[in-house]
């Protein structure tokens, strides 16, 4: 397994309306393809700024560069994703995200069986998602 982290430093003035764009667009994209969110995180850094970041896991760094292969090929979600840029300004872009977008990847130093991922692997392998 291999773990990404996939950081976010914003003006706080726009958490809201990025989390609607992350739950609304981008995650069911992701779901839809097979990345496996384990979490998504908010912060204030300051009055001002925050910072939002996601971790997500995959079997391997093929798996996930053939999901976000099949994402940026798919017309329908890039389409989605320029529209919701439209909306929001696209020259905000800059005043929106402080630090632009920083993505790591990991390898877990714990036996995946004791931690509670293999609780939820168990829960979706026994479970019946649309």
């Amino acid at each position: 397994m291999i773990y990404r982290r996939k950081t976010y430093v914003l003006a706080s003035s726009f958490v809201t309306e990025f989390n609607a764009l992350f739950n609304e667009i981008l995650l069911p994209s992701q779901l839809k393809y097979g990345a496996r969110l384990i979490g998504r995180w908010h912060t204030f850094i300051d009055d001002e700024t925050s910072e939002i970041f996601a971790m997500w896991e995959y079997d391997t760094i093929e798996q996930y560069e053939e999901i976000e292969t099949k994402i940026k090929l798919d017309k329908e979600h890039v389409s989605r994703v320029q529209e919701r840029f439209d909306q929001m300004g696209r020259h905000r872009y800059k005043e929106i995200f402080r630090e632009g977008i920083k993505q790591e990847f990991f390898i877990s130093t714990v036996d995946r069986k004791k931690t509670i991922l293999q609780t939820v692997s168990a829960d979706i392998t026994n479970s019946t998602y649309d």
